[in-house]
């Protein structure tokens, strides 16, 4: 079974070919450079970027793999959330590839998309805790199989990454300031009294970060009032030690809130033994590592998509797609995008007969 992935959620736009469970081919192009001159994501401009290239890049990718259209048997596109412009046009991409070719449609939850992508590179295990870490969200899940997923703590307000970003602009960090930030942390000393680890005085499983944001706001105005660096700062090796020092504790504040709330899910949840983390924030080098360490000091198994596939991409739409399809689940031409702040709806249908996997 061919599935097609279409990804255009934010600012990237990806498409991927994915052949009974194996990635075959993906091609994506970014608009980093082009919002960084904005400090942020511009929806009106990301959406106009997303016309611009779907065509191409799908022509592209079938003439690289000497594929025609009418080879496709499903085409699994993003419907959310995200940017509701950018939504639209990967959704009516896709309605129209399915109205000439008669491939099945399947709207693919951005989210539980980053989590299935650690399955892109290794076998998933289930029961799993799936821990979300991007830009917009910061979420906890309960993972009973690829399509029975539970949510059991969301983001409140900033997520993790949002938190991340907000620092490095406060910092005078180039766009994206999260992954320069996380580079900058490598080369400081973490304090660890230097921010309060946010949210953690309760019992549940939700995240808050926008407290910890103010915090970071506070001592960079407080500390940093001669800027003893270049802005935007492109480059590490430019930073000064204080700079890096705090990073350094920026970052430890964050990590060490994250893996409090995974004790707690775990020790909830006993029968479960593996951890899947995912999202753009997944990437972070000291992330990666203490969930690892907790993992191991529990006898357990984590797994996380590599460095590539933790940013937004087409690979793990095609692939959560294909999932669904094994499932014997698609969707009408009435798809609906659905953008960020609402539900997902669970309106998947079962394929006809005719169409079954």
């Amino acid at each position: 079974m061919l599935v097609l992935g279409i990804e255009s959620s934010c600012d990237e736009t990806g498409l991927a070919l994915v052949r009974d469970g194996r990635l075959v081919d993906h091609v994506l192009t970014s608009q980093a450079d082009i919002h960084a001159l904005f400090g942020g994501v511009v929806p009106e401009l990301a959406s106009r970027e997303h016309l611009r290239f779907m065509g191409g890049l799908f022509d592209m990718l079938m003439e690289r793999q000497k594929l025609s259209p009418h080879e496709l048997d499903a085409v699994a596109v993003a419907r959310g959330p995200g940017l509701l412009g950018c939504l639209l046009v990967g959704t009516a991409f896709a309605k129209g590839l399915c109205l000439g070719t008669h491939a099945r449609l399947i709207g693919v939850n951005h989210l539980l998309a980053h989590l299935l992508a650690a399955g892109i590179e290794e076998e998933l295990r289930f029961p799993a805790l799936g821990l979300l870490v991007s830009g917009g969200h910061t979420n906890l899940y309960h993972m009973l199989s690829p399509v029975s997923v539970t949510q059991l703590g969301k983001t409140l307000d900033d997520a993790a990454g949002e938190a991340f970003d907000k620092c490095g602009k406060v910092l005078g960090l180039a766009y994206p300031g999260g992954r320069l930030l996380d580079e900058l942390a490598g080369r400081g000393s973490a304090d660890p009294a230097m921010f309060p680890r946010p949210y953690l005085d309760n019992d549940n499983l939700d995240f808050s970060f926008s407290g910890l944001k103010t915090a970071a706001a506070l001592y960079a105005q407080a500390h940093f009032t001669d800027h003893a660096w270049p802005r935007p700062l492109t480059s590490a090796a430019d930073a000064p030690k204080e700079l890096c020092d705090m990073c350094a504790s920026f970052n430890l504040a964050v990590v060490e809130t994250l893996a409090a709330k995974v004790e707690r899910a775990l020790r909830r949840l006993p029968d479960v033994s593996t951890l899947v983390m995912a999202g753009g924030v997944a990437a972070n080098s000291l992330l990666r590592a203490r969930m690892t360490e907790l993992m191991t000091q529990r006898h357990g198994r984590i797994c996380m998509p590599g460095p590539s596939l933790c940013t937004d991409n087409a690979a793990m739409i095609a692939h959560a797609g294909y999932l669904m399809a094994v499932h014997g689940l698609q969707h009408g031409l009435d798809l609906e995008a659905i953008p960020r702040g609402r539900a997902i709806p669970d309106d998947a249908l079962k394929a006809a007969a005719g169409h079954a996997v």
